[in-house]
């Protein structure tokens, strides 16, 4: 599997493609992005084992919505029944992406523990010996975690960005599956900074958007009332963009190209 080297304004690209490949087929896009949300909030009704569960599925939620996206960009109907077509398809593709899975919890989880280990004095410190918790001292105590956590976690993402595609079409072994999607995300380091400040002004203009509202003298359910459609389209052309970043740097295996969804 050879990875394409494209330039920065790839980044920006596979949005404009993921708004594209949404405006296609709209409401089944639209309705993985409401089930999408409904699994995030029923995880955290469910504390640490909902949170668990939610990110051993990713690989395979991932997987599920790059398939939809293949099918819609290929001009078939996604109908509601064929969601979990792939996974049914071949029993094979379930297996690896459960494994996927678990190793993606398993990185995750040892991210955690090893961003964790060199705060764990200061975390002691915001709690006195009562049992009593400083809020101010605890959150200013949680930075370093949340930082060493986040640079860490680029270093993840790099390794299972393109895995589930790779790993569930492709029938490639996981740790190569990995090791092509890291190099994948290193030559294309720059398109993947643009489209990361790219979707991370766009939640902030929506963000913005929800507090304007509220500002001029809506209440804040009824703001949050009109917000929510808007946010599930957002995040349902996130989802879309997955698949064009895909083909772009491993187009030459599909008759698709980016200028076919223009």
């Amino acid at each position: 599997m050879q990875a394409a080297t494209l330039p920065i304004s790839a980044g920006w690209q596979w949005i404009l493609d993921g708004y594209r490949l949404f405006m296609r087929q709209p409401a089944p896009m639209f309705f993985w992005s409401l089930v999408t949300g409904m699994l995030i909030s029923i995880s955290y009704l469910i504390p640490v084992f909902g949170q668990i569960a939610l990110i051993g599925a990713t690989p395979l939620l991932t997987f599920i919505i790059l398939s939809a996206c293949r099918r819609v960009a290929s001009d078939q109907r996604m109908g509601w029944g064929l969601w979990l077509q792939p996974l049914r398809r071949d029993p094979s593709v379930r297996r690896r992406l459960f494994r996927l899975g678990m190793l993606y919890l398993a990185f995750c989880m040892a991210a955690g523990i090893v961003a964790t280990i060199p705060f764990l004095n200061d975390l002691r410190l915001a709690v006195d010996a009562g049992g009593g918790i400083d809020e101010r001292q605890l959150l200013a105590a949680m930075r370093g975690p949340f930082i060493t956590f986040g640079l860490l976690y680029v270093l993840i993402s790099a390794l299972f960005w393109h895995a589930p595609a790779l790993t569930g079409w492709h029938a490639i072994p996981i740790v190569q599956a990995m090791f092509y999607s890291m190099v994948a995300c290193w030559r294309n380091k720059l398109p993947f900074l643009a489209y990361g400040a790219g979707w991370a002004s766009i939640f902030f203009v929506f963000q913005l958007a929800g507090g304007l509202l509220t500002g001029m003298g809506l209440s804040f359910a009824a703001s949050q009332l009109l917000m929510t459609p808007v946010n599930l389209v957002v995040a349902a052309v996130l989802y879309c963009s997955f698949y064009p970043a895909y083909v772009s740097v491993f187009g030459n295996h599909y008759p698709l190209s980016l200028e076919d969804l223009s």
